[in-house]
């Protein structure tokens, strides 16, 4: 079961990631753009960056590791349950979610080193 240390290890393998709070919560952005949080709300779980298509289709597969809440409903966030998330699913969403927001010149340089 992943913790919110193995999503910054995971998030850390790309450039210019970023530790901080958002909402007074452990924080991850790159290039100043927010891409997750640990929620400290009631339902807990991990907040991250997701296209609204792949949101979608997270909740439609039923896997129990995703969800969303009523305030998060048409934001492109997607709400991960840590305790039942596979390590590779989670380091698979994080890496989705540092090419959503990271500046296309970060992007290309990474792209570029050939990681």
């Amino acid at each position: 079961m992943p913790t919110w240390d193995d999503v910054v290890a995971i998030a850390q393998r790309f450039p210019q990631v970023e530790e901080g709070t958002h909402w007074n919560t452990p924080s991850l952005r790159v290039g100043g753009k927010f891409f997750a949080r640990l929620r400290s709300e009631a339902e807990g779980g991990l907040a991250i960056a997701c296209d609204p298509s792949e949101k979608e289709a997270l909740l439609a597969e039923g896997d129990p590791a995703f969800y969303t809440t009523p305030h998060y409903d048409g934001y492109a966030m997607i709400l991960i349950d840590l305790d039942k998330i596979k390590v590779r699913r989670l380091e698979e969403i994080v890496e989705d979610a540092w090419f959503l927001k990271a500046p296309a010149r970060v992007r290309k340089a990474y792209e570029a080193a050939g990681e």
